[in-house]
């Protein structure tokens, strides 16, 4: 949780005190995501060495077809997999926000009033939900999974769930909680 000036000791802002735009942000990061993406890196070197350097002797379209299989395989991995190198998620008074990579992208927004609970759990891994990034299981529901370890589960309105690998994941249910209590007076 980010520390306010009106925040009290346990992160709660007193009655008379403006509501901070940001409540609680955390992140979790795949340091082992890099080494993919040297992958795709060493992938694009091989179609650009075979484009300035080739001595194919049995035709251009072979050539061509090495290039251009190298180079886009590698800017998959690489984009692939520098899009889920990390993870961050905002609270604020009124939405979830969940940014994925570099450059936030996905990003999904949940408004609060969607939200009717949310849940710590201790252990996420990506071979629940078929591996690292974005993903969809008919049964469980969507996820963001960028690592192994805890997370926090969203229990959305409209019977879908939600779940987001994020380092101190238990405060952030403890804040969105608080929120929901704020917005709705019952405990979620």
């Amino acid at each position: 949780m980010r520390d306010h000036p009106h925040n009290g000791p346990d992160g709660r802002v007193g009655p008379d005190e403006p509501v901070p735009t940001e409540i609680w942000t955390g992140r979790a990061t795949n340091r082992a995501q890099w080494l993919l993406a040297l992958g795709g890196c060493a992938f694009m070197a091989l179609g650009i060495e075979l484009a300035v350097d080739s001595a194919w002797t049995s035709g251009a379209a072979p050539l061509v077809m090495s290039v251009v299989g190298c180079i886009a395989a590698g800017l998959l991995v690489l984009f692939g997999t520098l899009a889920f190198v990390h993870v961050a998620v905002k609270v604020d008074k009124d939405t979830l926000e969940v940014r994925c990579g570099h450059i936030g992208l996905p990003r999904r927004r949940i408004p609060l009033s969607q939200i009717v609970g949310a849940e710590f759990v201790a252990r996420v891994t990506p071979r629940q939900w078929g591996g690292w990034g974005y993903r969809w299981r008919p049964h469980q529901g969507t996820a963001v999974v960028v690592r192994r370890g805890e997370g926090l589960v969203l229990r959305l309105g409209d019977g879908h769930t939600f779940t987001i690998t994020v380092d101190n994941a238990e405060a952030a249910v403890r804040v969105i909680r608080e929120r929901l209590r704020g917005v709705t007076g019952v405990v979620r």
